[in-house]
């Protein structure tokens, strides 16, 4: 087959991730907006069109294209299901917008006589007229060149210019020599909740707070609908599956375990009698219920407008059934013993990590693809990967790519606490959200270089942090010495520095109580039951569900790539904001970053880039205090007292008149 012949240069296309070689990520309803370098030998004219389809289609979208300055073309176009796109560009050069060109200048120059180019001109749009595969088109065409045929150089040059011919005219070009931007780079579009959603993590079986005894699915409610009044609406629940036995660890990951100690859900397996599917991942643990205990309770939080994740944890017990119907999928040492995991100086024995190189790796993966398959059988459609980054990025991208074809809606959560672009890399194979370094960024330059980098950069295109405040195995520091007006500053930052983020609970009643010297929770609920009153008194659940709210009520922070930082004269305060496109929701946040002093400073609000002059008054409406001010202009003060109200969040409105209502938005 003889190749197309390319006439047209095509280059510079943005956005593209690595050239192409990756998806990039957008969320149902978003726009993509294209540009790219087009442009051809001589001196005819280019047209150029947008072109995008779902995956797998055959016919395709077009919108035109609109030059810029120096051969730079832009177009948008909306992407508005839950699947892959593919978009490309395709341009010719343009032998009607060439004549168009050439006639207004002869034209305008005075030359004369123009009855050739009249007649080249006819002769283009009759051409069109033999393409046009709409009767309707094929007429109006035809007419159009009677009319150019037979008219004075005036109304030849007026008639050029209907908008209306131009439109039929890129309708029904001749695209016989045109280029393809090749290969067509690809866009997931994911649903609302991948990008916007508040997730609450606990574990089922310290739901109702007992110090010696677990909770069951059914016993649940409680703690979901907590989480439901403080405005989550993720609920995340740790391996939920049957425990070892053997090696099984004791309170604070002692290797002695008491007859009474639950064990660590992540060593998963057990041979139990009551488990339907051999006591593995495709088990619940007997003690929490059965899977249709399970059902009930993923149909109840459905019910109140929520969804569950699962921890999906490739971790194997030594009792788990692959490590007796499948030993080769794991490692093994010279002396021909299975190797636990180890994470120097700690050691899991009661843990056997999967090899998935072994010679039977096609097995194995197709194993743990079945096993997410499941869970989304039972209604489950996120998941939080444990270590992601201990395992091959090839095979996420076979698992992802896989359940993806029948599940579009899936979302996975990489937990990679680990090397920059290995956590890049893993975003990039599929994973639709990841954890972050949020939880070691706590000064201004860190914070503002950091989530710069996240937003502003190309991260942006397939990188979507979801900040978690704390985790069952990361107590940082900040929280451990700054007490609750630290909760407070660091549950702020990540409900307003991304549209996602989460907690461990717990994060509501301050518990601060750590390992010394370490960033780990004393008595960890990883290794017993934890005992808890959750309305003990000095909690933030107040303060959790007023950030939820005002994130559910204010589109700007339920974006973002539109974060933006601003100057604020004193170290230790933070001044960042965020507004929607058309300026109707404008959010700025101010934070104290001292959880022990009160920190004053003069911010300059950026008033130019809302359109506004630097003597314009307008309305700022604390939402967290309910407080309204008016300020003039750019610079201004703020005052944050961390054990009253460390933080401010801001919204935005022009104030007209004193006649007019403050809430008039600009």
């Amino acid at each position: 087959m003889i190749p197309k012949l390319s006439t047209v240069v095509i280059e510079n296309l943005t956005p593209l991730v690595d050239g192409g070689r990756h998806p990039l990520k957008r969320i149902v309803g978003d726009d993509l907006v294209v540009e790219a370098d087009v442009f051809k030998d001589g001196h005819d004219l280019v047209s150029a069109l947008l072109k995008w389809r779902k995956q797998g289609d055959v016919a395709w979208n077009e919108t035109p294209m609109t030059p810029l300055v120096n051969d730079r073309w832009h177009a948008v176009c909306s992407l508005f299901e839950n699947t892959t796109y593919e978009y490309t560009i395709e341009a010719w050069g343009d032998p009607f917008r060439s004549w168009q060109q050439e006639f207004r200048k002869k034209f305008e120059a005075g030359v004369t006589p123009l009855t050739s180019e009249t007649l080249e001109g006819a002769a283009i749009v009759r051409a069109a007229a033999q393409r046009a595969l709409l009767p309707a088109d094929k007429r109006r065409l035809e007419e159009i060149a009677a009319l150019i045929e037979t008219s004075e150089p005036a109304q030849v040059d007026a008639t050029a210019h209907w908008s209306e011919l131009e439109a039929l005219m890129i309708a029904w070009a001749d695209r016989t020599f045109s280029t393809e931007y090749l290969p067509y780079p690809q866009v997931i579009v994911d649903r609302e909740r991948a990008g916007f959603a508040a997730w609450y993590e606990f574990f089922p079986r310290s739901a109702e707070g007992f110090p010696d005894k677990g909770s069951t699915f059914r016993s649940c409610l409680g703690r979901v609908d907590d989480a439901k009044a403080m405005g989550f609406d993720v609920v995340y629940f740790p391996p939920i599956h049957p425990i070892g036995t053997t090696h099984r660890k004791g309170k604070n990951n002692s290797v002695i375990c008491e007859p009474d100690d639950p064990g660590v859900p992540y060593a998963i397996g057990n041979r139990h009698q009551k488990c339907p599917n051999g006591g593995g991942h495709r088990d619940v643990a007997p003690e929490l219920g059965t899977l249709k205990d399970f059902d009930w309770l993923v149909a109840q939080i459905h019910q109140r407008g929520m969804e569950v994740a699962l921890d999906f944890a490739l971790n194997c017990s030594p009792d788990h059934p692959w490590v007796h119907d499948h030993p080769e999928w794991f490692f093994k040492r010279p002396d021909g013993t299975m190797k636990y995991a180890e994470n120097p100086p700690k050691k899991y024995e009661d843990v056997y990590p999967l090899d998935y190189q072994n010679p039977n790796w096609r097995e194995l993966w197709e194993e743990l693809t079945q096993v997410i398959l499941f869970w989304c059988g039972h209604g489950v459609k996120i998941f939080r990967v444990d270590n992601p980054h201990t395992k091959p990025v090839a095979f996420w991208q076979y698992l992802i790519g896989k359940v993806r074809a029948t599940h579009p809606d899936a979302i996975f959560l990489s937990e990679a606490f680990t090397r920059p672009k290995m956590m890049k890399a893993l975003a990039k194979s599929g994973f639709t959200q990841s954890y972050t370094y949020f939880t070691w960024r706590g000064n201004k330059y860190e914070l503002s270089e950091y989530f710069t980098e996240l937003t502003q950069t190309a991260m942006a295109e397939y990188f979507r942090g979801n900040l978690f405040t704390n985790t069952p195995d990361i107590l940082p520091y900040f929280l451990q010495q700054g007490g609750r007006p630290a909760f407070m500053i660091r549950a702020a930052l990540a409900a307003t520095l991304s549209p996602l983020y989460g907690v461990y609970s717990g994060f509501e009643l301050c518990e601060n109580a750590a390992v010394p010297g370490k960033e780990e929770y004393l008595d960890s609920e990883k290794y017993q039951f934890k005992g808890r009153d959750w309305n003990a008194p000095g909690n933030i659940k107040e303060f959790l569900t007023r950030l939820n709210r005002i994130r559910r009520e204010n589109r700007a922070l339920q974006e973002y790539a539109n974060l933006r930082f601003f100057h604020a004269e004193n170290d230790n305060v933070l001044f960042y904001g965020k507004m929607t496109e058309s300026r109707d929701n404008i959010i700025l946040v101010v934070v104290n970053l001292d959880p022990w002093n009160r920190q004053d400073a003069y911010i300059q609000v950026p008033v130019e880039a809302f359109g506004w002059m630097e003597t314009d008054t307008y309305q700022v409406h604390d939402l967290l205090w309910d407080e309204r001010y008016l300020w003039h202009g750019g610079r201004n003060f703020v005052a944050l007292d961390p054990h009253a109200k460390p933080v401010h969040i801001l919204r935005v409105r022009r104030w007209m008149s004193r006649e007019q209502d403050f809430d008039y938005y600009f």
